[in-house]
């Protein structure tokens, strides 16, 4: 009980910090909303991209917003050197904060963050007129799906951050990794346009995971015991990568 009222207030840390930086929260929020529109307009008149599931902008949103999820996830880590620079690690060490809390603010920061630009973006997308067939629990689906990726991403790179300790390591990092991931998914096109030597790595990448979900509960035929085991998927995912990022930091506790 104790992590967990730790884990909150460094939580609200964490978002009092990013609230200091509008043009940071500004600039997470425009950019997906440029894809969304542009991207949702530009291949509109390409059925074969989504598979004829309906209008290419109601296919496109659910990737757009996973999508989103996920480079916010991969981009978490750099909270963590900025902690690492100003010693702001260090004295929370020396005080009796719950190690693992100060792990896990990073990571349900990054999944808050997400949810509320998926809100934002499911709003732009009913504007475009994108339906969400799934009607309430379709909602629900897709906020769960945003914050479990940027969650999982947000260990993964929190873990990379304390290993690194340096942010031209990460952004290096967060760009090799985070590209290839998103183009190894259906973000953009149906799984049935995918070559098939692409189709089995898309099978096993977390980021189409959350796609899948979100996506299976936007368009008409909802297929809820696929996107419970796509969210299950996640849910391991996130537990996964959060054990490596408490071991990175006790690594990091062991070093100085």
């Amino acid at each position: 009980m104790q992590t967990l009222r730790q884990t909150g207030w460094m939580v609200i840390r964490q978002l009092r910090n990013l609230s200091r930086q509008p043009i940071w929260v500004v600039m997470m929020v425009v950019q997906p909303m440029i894809w969304l529109v542009l991207y949702g307009q530009l291949f509109s008149k390409v059925p074969a991209l989504s598979g004829g599931s309906g209008p290419y902008v109601e296919f496109l949103a659910p990737g757009i917003i996973c999508m989103n999820a996920f480079f916010g996830g991969m981009w978490s880590g750099m909270g963590m050197i900025t902690d690492l620079d100003r010693k702001v690690i260090d004295r929370f060490l020396a005080a009796p904060a719950s190690r693992l809390a100060i792990v896990l603010s990073q990571v349900v920061r990054a999944g808050i963050t997400a949810m509320i630009q998926t809100l934002i973006l499911l709003i732009v997308g009913l504007a475009l007129g994108v339906r969400v067939h799934g009607g309430a629990l379709g909602w629900l689906v897709v906020f769960v799906a945003a914050f479990l990726l940027a969650s999982a991403f947000a260990g993964f790179s929190n873990g990379l951050a304390l290993i690194f300790r340096r942010p031209e390591s990460m952004i290096a990092t967060a760009n090799m990794v985070g590209l290839p991931l998103m183009f190894l998914s259906t973000i953009l096109v149906t799984f049935a346009a995918i070559p098939g030597w692409i189709q089995a790595i898309t099978r096993i990448n977390p980021v189409n995971w959350g796609v899948v979900a979100a996506r299976t509960a936007v368009i008409a035929g909802n297929d809820w015991a696929s996107v419970a085991g796509h969210l299950g998927l996640l849910l391991a995912a996130m537990a996964a990568t959060s054990l490596f990022a408490t071991w990175c930091f006790r690594s990091y506790q062991r070093s100085i």
